[in-house]
């Protein structure tokens, strides 16, 4: 898979937020609306903000996985996961507020086996429900090893859009760019039986860059990426 948005300071999903929200701003500067203008003015510079497409470097370790997404890691629990895996999994979920970076990352190298959306609620994002409630678009992605990851895109309260730039059968690679959620969500991990974790409830996380866990059996070498 060719890793998306790369080389670009902002996706192109915030391209038309920025330019609505700037063209606005500066047509009222132009008509002598002071505040309209700094208010506008105020919300183009937050979308580019939160818009934004950082360059990371992943750790390059067998059978390492990373961070999905940035925010705060709020629950690690043992949970059965009937969807795709259909067995017991260590969950980690991460809650990613309006002003962490929203571009999802690749967890570990694999296939996309098979992807799922599920229509939903809308709730926190932070409360346990939301992990079986809310909207949310899942990825199952096998390892060189046969290691089964599933990267659930949760959204919610105010997020009401789901993006996913990958398909089934792509090959994909730690650290690579998948997707996002606007504005304010939550990703979940799903890790096989037997994986070490390297990561607590309450640590904040950098998507594509912070280690989460060692997968049971060690996935092929790899070269750093970004």
């Amino acid at each position: 898979m060719a890793d998306r948005a790369v080389g670009i300071p902002v996706v192109k999903e915030g391209v038309p937020f920025i330019a609505v929200f700037g063209g606005a701003a500066m047509l009222a500067g132009a008509l002598g609306w002071v505040v309209p203008a700094i208010a506008l003015g105020s919300l183009t510079i937050f979308s580019g903000w939160f818009f934004r497409n950082p360059h990371r470097i992943s750790p390059c370790a067998e059978g390492a996985v990373v961070a999905p997404g940035d925010g705060k890691i709020i629950a690690i629990e043992e949970d059965y996961e009937p969807r795709f895996l259909k067995e017991q999994a260590t969950r980690i979920s991460i809650f990613l507020n309006i002003f962490d970076v929203h571009v999802n990352r690749i967890p570990c190298d694999g296939t996309v086996v098979d992807i799922l959306y599920q229509p939903g609620r809308f709730v926190a994002a932070n409360q346990p429900s939301a992990t079986v409630s809310n909207e949310q678009n899942a990825l199952m992605i096998r390892g060189a090893s046969g290691a089964k990851v599933l990267c659930v895109q949760v959204a919610g309260l105010i997020a009401r859009r789901i993006v996913c730039w990958v398909s089934p059968g792509e090959k994909v690679a730690r650290g690579d760019r998948f997707g996002l959620i606007r504005f304010g969500s939550r990703v979940d991990l799903f890790l096989p039986k037997g994986s070490s974790l390297r990561a607590a409830v309450g640590d904040r996380v950098k998507g594509g860059k912070d280690l989460l866990a060692m997968l049971p059996t060690g996935e092929a070498s790899c070269a750093e990426r970004s």
